[in-house]
């Protein structure tokens, strides 16, 4: 229907140029929303429980399912109630008096009682279910997780040189956690709080600046799962979404190190594996590459520009600015942004360095 706005009928005269224009543009939005990777899908539909995959699921569904029944059984009785007093005492003339009304002690305790037994049992098996989450086995997958607008880094202590990196364009790998084995996610974040949710395993944290949280969890099920912020962070809050992948224990450790190690291929230009670090390693979220400024300035036709600073120098955007800016960001402000953007010392080593400064001289 949306299309047809911008399509004329087939017996139509042809459009004017800038009709064209309009549907060659609406036709490329759809072409590329279509051709957009999905994030996987969890219910079969809109009402039904997430998937289920990981040994929180069931007690948490079971206490959700609880609360829900007993919602819609106090619900039916309290209406039901309701409507039956309603018909039962109408009034049936224009001079009924009100009859006299006494309370009843018993009526008013029930009422009291049996609301209070119920929440203390909600109360009591929530606190379980609390403590269980927060108290890891021995010997998990130690894992940190760095939450930043508006990306998550995963790090796996084990492996060194291990990253993933959520994206903002699609859903990216982001966790990947072997089958059967508890695994202790230590969180921070950089700048504000965010929130890591897990919907099919029922786990869900807040990501705090100058803090330590975790949780854990033991993922039950091979398979791809949503990763989501749910504390709003800023702009791209939204897009702060990633994959959570399961694999079965003899395979995780070969497809971690596969997936998670980020070199040129054989073959692959500087520039080519340059695009890649900026989409893996979180560039993406705050630097646009098509002109428009973001969180930071856009990389489009940067390189060889001069920049003002917030100081009030300015500095010719090259190699050496660029690279001291990946590993030095607070250091020479591009004027009218904030002073936000974390260090990558450590994270990106002097080739991928090279790497993005040779992607950035292509985007003219």
């Amino acid at each position: 229907m949306i299309l047809s706005l911008f399509t004329a009928p087939e017996n139509a005269d042809a459009p004017p140029p800038a009709a064209e224009g309009a549907a060659e543009a609406a036709a490329d939005v759809v072409a590329a929303v279509s051709q957009a990777p999905l994030p996987p899908v969890e219910t079969a539909h809109p009402w039904a429980l997430p998937t289920a995959a990981s040994t929180f699921a069931e007690d948490t569904d079971n206490l959700y399912l609880f609360i829900t029944a007993l919602d819609t059984l106090f619900f039916v009785l309290i209406m039901g109630a309701m409507g039956y007093f309603m018909w039962k005492y109408r009034r049936r003339s224009k001079d009924q008096k009100t009859s006299s009304i006494t309370h009843s002690g018993v009526i008013e305790f029930l009422w009291s009682a049996i609301p209070t037994v119920l929440l203390l049992v909600i109360f009591v098996w929530g606190e379980c279910d609390f403590v269980r989450q927060s108290v890891a086995p021995a010997d998990p997958l130690e894992v940190r997780v760095t939450g930043q607008k508006w990306y998550w880094t995963v790090e796996y202590p084990k492996y060194p040189g291990v990253s993933l990196n959520s994206s903002t364009e699609e859903p990216a790998l982001t966790l990947m956690v072997p089958k059967g084995k508890p695994v202790r996610l230590t969180m921070t974040s950089t700048d504000v709080i965010h929130s890591f949710f897990v919907p099919a395993f029922r786990v869900k944290r807040d990501v705090v600046p100058g803090r330590y949280t975790q949780i854990w969890f033991e993922a039950t099920r091979i398979g791809e799962f949503n990763l989501f912020c749910t504390e709003y962070c800023g702009d791209f809050h939204s897009n702060m979404t990633g994959v959570v992948k399961v694999l079965e224990p003899d395979d995780f450790e070969r497809e971690l190190i596969k997936a998670g190690v980020l070199t040129q291929d054989e073959g692959e230009s500087m520039a080519a594996y340059g695009e890649r670090i900026y989409k893996r390693r979180g560039c993406v979220a705050c630097h646009s590459v098509d002109g428009v400024d973001g969180t930071g300035p856009s990389w489009k036709g940067m390189y060889g520009r001069t920049e003002s600073l917030s100081d009030g120098s300015s500095v010719k955007a090259e190699d050496q600015y660029i690279k001291d800016s990946i590993y030095e960001p607070n250091k020479q402000v591009v004027a009218g942004f904030a002073p936000q953007m974390p260090s990558y010392q450590g994270q990106l080593d002097e080739s991928q360095v090279t790497a993005v400064i040779e992607y950035i001289k292509t985007l003219k």
